[in-house]
C-alpha cells in the first residue's frame, strides 16, 4: 500500500498542479499522511533544477504549517489522539521530548520517523508553539533545504544517487546536526565554565 501512495505522489510532478499538490501533501504528512514528501519534492526539482531552492522552501514553510496542526491537536485533544496516531513510537518519543525537548523536534524534521509523532507530542507535553516553529523551520528547512540546494547546483547528476541512497542522505543529515548541536551545547558549557572561573 505504500508503494502504491508513493507512485501516486510522484505522479504528481507531471501535473502543472504538482506545487500545489506538494504543500498539501506536505502539509498532511505532518499531522497525519504516512508518506513523507520528499519523493514528490525531488520529482519536482529534477523537473525543474532553477525552481529546486524555492520548493524546497515551500515543502518546508507547509510542513511546518502542518506541524501546527498537530500541535494544536495535542494541545486540544491530549494523550488519546497521541495513541492514536503514534502507534508503538510513543514512549520513545515521549523519552526523546523529556530529555531534549526543542531538539527533538529539530531532529525529527530530519529523520525518517514519522513528523506527525512528533508534531503531536509537542502539543500534547506543552512545547511552547515558537519554540516548535523555530525547531520545525530549523529541522525541516535542512532536510528539504539539502535537497534543493543539490538539485539547483548538479541536478540530474544527483538524481540516481538521491533515488538509491536516500535513507543514508537523511541519516548523514541527522549525524550532521547532532554533531553541530553538541559542538555548540559543548561550547556553551566551556564559556559557561571559564566565565564561572573567572568570578
Amino acid at each position: 500500500m505504500l508503494h502504491d501512495l508513493r507512485e501516486w505522489l510522484v505522479a504528481w510532478a507531471d501535473s502543472p498542479a504538482g506545487p500545489i499538490a506538494l504543500a498539501l501533501i506536505t502539509a498532511a504528512e505532518a499531522v497525519f499522511f504516512p508518506v513523507p514528501p520528499d519523493p514528490l519534492l525531488i520529482a519536482l526539482a529534477l523537473r525543474n533544477p532553477d525552481a529546486a531552492l524555492l520548493l524546497a522552501g515551500l515543502t518546508t514553510v507547509a510542513s511546518t504549517a502542518g506541524g501546527l496542526v498537530g500541535h494544536w491537536l495535542g494541545v486540544r485533544l491530549g494523550r488519546p489522539v497521541l495513541q492514536r496516531f503514534g502507534g508503538g513510537s510513543v514512549e520513545r518519543v515521549e523519552a526523546m521530548f523529556a530529555r531534549y525537548g526543542f531538539w527533538a523536534v529539530v531532529v525529527a524534521g530530519l529523520t525518517p520517523i514519522p513528523y506527525k509523532v512528533f508534531t503531536i507530542t509537542a502539543g500534547v507535553l506543552g512545547l511552547p508553539r515558537l519554540q516548535f516553529v523555530v525547531a520545525s523551520l530549523v529541522g525541516r528547512g535542512l532536510r528539504f533545504g539539502a535537497f534543493g540546494v543539490a538539485i539547483f547546483l548538479w541536478g540530474d547528476r544527483v538524481r540516481a544517487f538521491l533515488e538509491e541512497q536516500f535513507d543514508v542522505v537523511v541519516l548523514a543529515l541527522t549525524a550532521g546536526l547532532v554533531a553541530v548541536g553538541v559542538g555548540w551545547l559543548l561550547w556553551v558549557r566551556l564559556r559557561r565554565s571559564r566565565g564561572e572561573g573567572d568570578v
